[in-house]
């Protein structure tokens, strides 16, 4: 089974809701309806391992001064920094919020998932090739296919990206990022400021080498010495781990997580210092900052002085709890990339916001994402752990950097194979489109979209690869076929000013990964999305516009 022949999920459906003197009605075209699966089977089961996500959803006021669509890097920064200037801010987030325990099992496990992994999908091909049926539920990762043949990974829960990533932030050379972002960002102030800011917040380091070099890292320390015998020189990578809870692990005190190939699903015992840790935390410390799970945006609008705001509230199985029109002074669009383009292209199309730019959907790339494995040269009786190690760099062609990746399982035993994750500097893009049949917004990207950057990202990984037999020849094949990094449809400079003000209107923001134009330079974008968001929002509070 490929996962460029899954279905995209549950069709696009018209929602209407009317708002008086305005063109809201036309904008509340709706997303994906999780309530169009059913229920799930296995409901019962989930309400007993996480009954915290069955609980009482609270409901926003109908008017917040500022609201922020989103609970990722870029939201989670704008909520707390918002609060600490005083203003009340909702924000709104379609998912859940998962507990952490380091004696319960909260999420589901990257090798055997259920309903707790994904998004109301039905069918799951991961990178370790293997297909498996999942029972629809709101869980915590939504994977949409796209025609193109790209499939995108994105957070669906509180805390969005940080609770389904491995942890890895890594700020980009200076003449990629200047290639990247065309001299709209300065890189030094980057440097200078807002990356140290942001290493500062989320407590970022290397692993330790006590970790390193325990049992669960072997496949680290066998990719460290591939490279080095292919001539490269492997670079320490930061992560936002936390590396007590990874030793809680190693010594029992904890179950096993991140030392047993779990991240894309989230880790049940917090061992990745996410968002829900520090800065959403942080904001909700103020006071002035609220958090509404299972409200998804459907539609944006304006209206007179203010912002319009289409909610669905959402139990965890799909059911629909109520249908409601916020209102707002400010509107901060920190729903991914994705999800913040689909709202601006769709409020855009059907004359909602009819004074967005033509630039509204555009400079769509999947940060020139490959992931790569090869036979391991030595195997170990264990599985193989999460944080990523090292990565190397090589620019005898198109810029390329590699990581030390994981396979994603809790299998009793190696399986031979060490994995990286390829990340090209490639200026290939895509752009939102709306359906007007159905209400839809669809990405499109080029048929043979990923075929330069896989052939890049192959050629560095054949250097590296021994002449070692194994056992799982069929995941060796490189795959660009999925992004988890998706960036760009708002580009900043081009959609938005230099500091994320929509153009064509005052007082409505993109913050996130949508402006990004594409890529981030080599590296994994989560540092980047975030240092652009402190540097940003401060701007935005210092002028008051």
């Amino acid at each position: 089974m490929d996962r460029r022949g899954f279905i995209k999920g549950a069709g696009l459906a018209a929602t209407m809701l009317g708002f008086a003197g305005s063109t809201f009605a036309a904008a509340a075209a709706a997303a994906a309806r999780p309530e169009d699966y059913g229920p799930s089977p296995r409901s019962p089961v989930y309400r007993t391992l996480v009954p915290e996500i069955f609980a009482p959803l609270p409901d926003p006021p109908d008017h917040v001064p500022a609201i922020v669509i989103g609970s990722g890097f870029g939201a989670a920064i704008t909520a707390l920094r918002l609060a600490q200037s005083g203003t009340q801010v909702a924000v709104l987030e379609r998912g859940s919020r998962w507990p952490n325990d380091p004696g319960r099992n909260i999420f589901a496990t990257d090798t055997i998932p259920d309903g707790r992994g994904f998004w109301y999908r039905t069918t799951f091909t991961g990178v370790n090739r293997i297909p498996v049926q999942i029972d629809p539920f709101g869980g915590v990762l939504d994977v949409s296919s796209y025609q193109g043949g790209i499939e995108v990974w994105r957070g669906a829960c509180v805390g969005g990206g940080s609770v389904v990533f491995t942890g890895v932030m890594t700020e980009p050379e200076q003449r990629f990022f200047d290639h990247v972002f065309g001299g709209v960002v300065d890189y030094r102030e980057m440097h200078d400021v807002y990356y140290p800011r942001v290493r500062q917040m989320l407590r970022l380091s290397p692993i330790p080498n006590d970790i390193y070099n325990s049992f669960a890292f072997t496949h680290a320390r066998v990719w460290d010495e591939q490279v080095r015998a292919a001539g490269y020189s492997p670079q320490r990578i930061d992560s936002s781990w936390n590396w007590d809870v990874i030793r809680a692990e190693l010594t029992g005190r904890s179950l096993p997580s991140a030392t047993a190939g779990c991240s894309n699903l989230g880790n049940s015992n917090g061992a990745k210092f996410d968002l829900n840790q520090n800065y959403l935390r942080y904001a909700e410390d103020t006071g002035c900052t609220h958090i509404y799970p299972g409200h998804r945006v459907d539609a944006i609008a304006k209206d007179a002085d203010r912002y319009t705001v289409a909610v669905t509230k959402l139990a965890p199985t799909g059911e629909v709890l109520g249908i409601r029109t916020l209102t707002c002074d400010k509107l901060f669009l920190a729903a991914g990339s994705v999800g913040t383009s689909e709202l601006l292209v769709r409020a855009r199309a059907t004359g909602a916001l009819p004074n967005l730019n033509e630039h509204i959907g555009e400079g769509w790339g999947s940060n020139g994402d490959v992931a790569l494995a090869r036979p391991a040269t030595a195997l170990a009786i264990g599985t193989q752990g999460t944080p990523s190690a090292s990565r190397i760099l090589d620019e005898a062609g198109t810029p390329v950097s590699l990581e030390n990746w994981y396979i994603p399982g809790t299998t009793p035993f190696d399986i031979g194979i060490v994995a990286s994750l390829g990340i090209v500097l490639d200026d290939t893009r895509g752009r939102f489109v709306y359906n007007p049949t159905d209400g839809s917004v669809d990405l499109q990207w080029p048929p043979d979209g990923a075929a330069g950057y896989l052939a890049r990202a192959q050629e560095v990984n054949n250097k590296l690869s021994c002449d070692c037999p194994s056992p799982n020849r069929a995941i060796l094949e490189p795959d660009a076929s999925f992004t988890p990094h998706p960036l760009g449809g708002a580009v900043i400079g081009r959609a938005t000013d230099a500091y994320g003000r929509v153009r064509g209107y005052r007082g409505l923001y993109v913050m996130d990964g949508a402006a990004v134009p594409g890529s981030s330079g080599t590296v994994n974008p989560s540092l980047t999305i975030s240092a652009l968001a402190e540097r940003n929002i401060e701007a935005i509070i210092r002028s008051g516009e």
